[in-house]
């Protein structure tokens, strides 16, 4: 069902154009839920950046795998989801690839990441909007957020925003940055708000109507190496955010085969207790 975000009217149909107040979204290669309100965002060179380090990081690939594992693994008869902040669309792409059957959809706050998201997907349909309003009820079988709250002040608005966009027996899967004590360089370069606790992000979740499936870290094996190399960052004026990506092709192999070993523990039900990034699985009575 949509929700038309001007006056609240809840309705069904293929357009947007609201049946009580006549207002529908403006369009240019996406449907734009913003009503043009401007957004605190990131340089828009930083979205480019981003998908050639999407492309070749051991990190977002062996993510992609582990968001691939959990969707079929704990919602294997979805046949929809959106990803709120789908920035330049590197999962909804992986997914795209691996799930043909799966209807997708992407929201994202940034035209930076839009523009490359469509580039990467033609065919699948993407909005501007701000997570803590979204304009569906009851659309989506599962809804996803991939590092996507840390930069949240309200996240447990956009969890209840979730919550409402999600139909009942469907889910969410949600991953974030762990450990307070990891806080360096990169938070502030990313603008991130927090780094998660996992009881805290289970608690809101709950508090938002989910009921928690599962909860693991990742990035566990590897976590020495990432504390060693923020404690390095922590207060450096001059951090360089691609410096994270620019690894030799042998340290990529390892730690791609790291990850790898993990992600089979996580398979196995091994649920890490420490990591520098957690997913949580939930689903909607």
């Amino acid at each position: 069902m949509k929700v038309c975000l001007a006056c609240s009217a809840r309705f069904d149909g293929d357009g947007w154009e609201c049946p009580e107040c006549g207002r529908s979204p403006s369009g240019n290669g996406y449907l734009d839920f913003s009503g043009g309100e401007p957004i605190d965002s990131f340089p828009a060179e930083s979205f480019a950046e981003l998908a050639t380090q999407e492309e070749s990081s051991f990190w977002f690939r062996s993510r992609n795998e582990l968001l691939d594992w959990a969707l079929q693994r704990y919602f294997p008869h979805a046949r929809s989801f959106l990803e709120l902040g789908c920035g330049t669309g590197v999962v909804l792409a992986n997914l795209h690839l691996r799930r043909p059957d799966l209807e997708l959809a992407g929201g994202e706050p940034f035209t930076a990441g839009l523009h490359i998201a469509r580039e990467r997907m033609p065919d699948v349909p993407l909005y501007r909007l701000d997570g803590r309003r979204l304009p569906f009820e009851e659309e989506f079988d599962v809804v996803g957020a991939f590092d996507v709250l840390e930069h949240v002040d309200e996240d447990e608005q956009t969890l209840q925003q979730m919550y409402q966009a999600t139909r009942p027996g469907g889910g969410i899967l949600v991953s974030v940055p762990q450990h307070r004590w990891l806080w360096s360089a990169v938070d502030e370069y990313s603008r991130h708000r927090r780094r998660y606790g996992a009881d805290e992000l289970v608690e809101k979740i709950e508090a938002a109507g989910f009921h928690v499936l599962r909860k693991t870290s990742f990035v566990s094996l590897l976590l020495p190496v990432v504390a060693l190399s923020r404690r390095r960052d922590r207060g450096k004026a001059d951090y360089d955010p691609s410096t994270e990506y620019r690894l030799p092709r042998t340290v990529e192999r390892v730690f791609t085969g790291a990850m790898a070993v993990e992600r089979k523990l996580i398979v196995a039900g091994v649920s890490l207790p420490v990591g520098s990034s957690l997913l949580v699985v939930a689903e909607r009575a």
